[in-house]
């Protein structure tokens, strides 16, 4: 069975918003979840021509609380500076770390990369879904495939499948490709952006540290 091309599923997208004629004057709007202002950064530059953005951070998993806040002022300076193509608009979820906490449950020795993170896409894509939904968006995606450490299939699957529970329409990426995670570290340099050296749950935290107990980038 062939890999799909999550890429070329994205152009195809892109193609038709591209040839539709000037005189429509709509954009398609489209609900991204992000997990940091270093992943969306790349996201954003790429898709703010094609659709109305709103930024949806919604990330329970992030520990500490004091992290948590950087990383979403952190986003929404970006969005004040960057020279984007239209407006973004950016939205933030509740942040309840009990609700990642019992999605987990039972993982918590589990590798990085493994059950537990996709529990954890899982619960911040369902209810990037459910906003979706309520919000009458188009489309809905996340930044989180521009990650090398990120599995596209995986996300690719649970956006799916959530996108035909709320009945909206997954935008299929892999950001990671055509550079894209070379270019979030350009864009990232050029705005100063903060780049925190674990993906953000406590468990990641504890995995990224050395034998020796300090942290060291991921």
């Amino acid at each position: 069975m062939n890999k799909r091309n999550y890429q070329r599923e994205l152009d195809r997208i892109l193609d038709t918003i591209r040839e539709r004629p000037a005189s429509d004057g709509h954009l398609p709007a489209l609900f991204l979840h992000v997990c940091c202002a270093p992943c969306s950064s790349y996201v954003l530059e790429y898709l703010s021509g094609y659709f109305e953005i709103t930024v949806f951070f919604y990330n329970p998993n992030i520990y500490p609380p004091e992290e948590y806040a950087k990383r979403a002022e952190e986003e929404q300076r970006l969005i004040r500076e960057m020279p984007l193509k239209n407006t973004v608009r950016f939205l933030e979820g509740t942040y309840c770390p009990e609700d990642f906490y019992s999605a987990v449950k039972g993982l918590e020795r589990e590798p990085e990369g493994g059950a537990r993170c996709r529990s954890c896409f899982e619960l911040r894509l369902r209810e990037a879904a459910r906003q979706a939904h309520l919000g009458g968006y188009d489309y809905f995606t996340t930044s989180l495939s521009i990650s090398p450490l990120k599995d596209a299939d995986v996300l690719n699957e649970i956006g799916e499948r959530l996108g035909r529970e709320y009945g909206v329409a997954w935008l299929a990426s892999d950001f990671k490709k055509r550079d894209g995670y070379k270019r979030s570290i350009e864009l990232s340099r050029q705005y100063g952006l903060y780049r925190q050296n674990y993906c953000g749950c406590v468990f990641s935290r504890r995995d990224e540290a050395d034998p020796s107990g300090s942290e060291r980038p991921v």
